[in-house]
């Protein structure tokens, strides 16, 4: 996989965790049951793949964690957006809603450019 390609994963995994984590704090299966649901189980987060982007996120500063109980009264990780990961977050929502808008233009394009019509 090239590093652009990475990089946009890693994007689209950051902004989903962010704005999971935007309604309040959460532990990890919380923010993999978050973003199933919302997406209608489009998108599913493994934990091999969620835990080390919460800790890469949490060294970046964009989110903090603390240990609490969870509701089946289990000892969780809570992870919570700080003032730098909401910052962050808008950006990303900016970044992603421009990316989306120019993805749909592309996809939903019905008409050869003039400058392949001779083609």
């Amino acid at each position: 996989m090239t590093d652009d390609r990475l990089a946009i994963l890693k994007g689209a995994l950051d902004v989903l965790i962010l704005k999971a984590l935007s309604w309040g704090p959460m532990h990890g299966y919380a923010v993999s049951y978050w973003i199933r649901n919302v997406t209608d189980e489009a998108l599913e987060l493994q934990e091999g793949v969620l835990y080390p982007a919460l800790h890469r996120l949490e060294r970046k500063g964009w989110i903090d964690s603390e240990w609490g109980t969870s509701e089946n009264n289990r000892r969780a990780k809570y992870y919570s957006l700080t003032k730098l990961g909401r910052k962050q977050l808008q950006l990303e929502l900016s970044t992603w809603e421009r990316f989306a808008s120019a993805v749909g233009k592309v996809v939903s394009a019905t008409d050869k450019p003039d400058w392949l019509l001779n083609r």
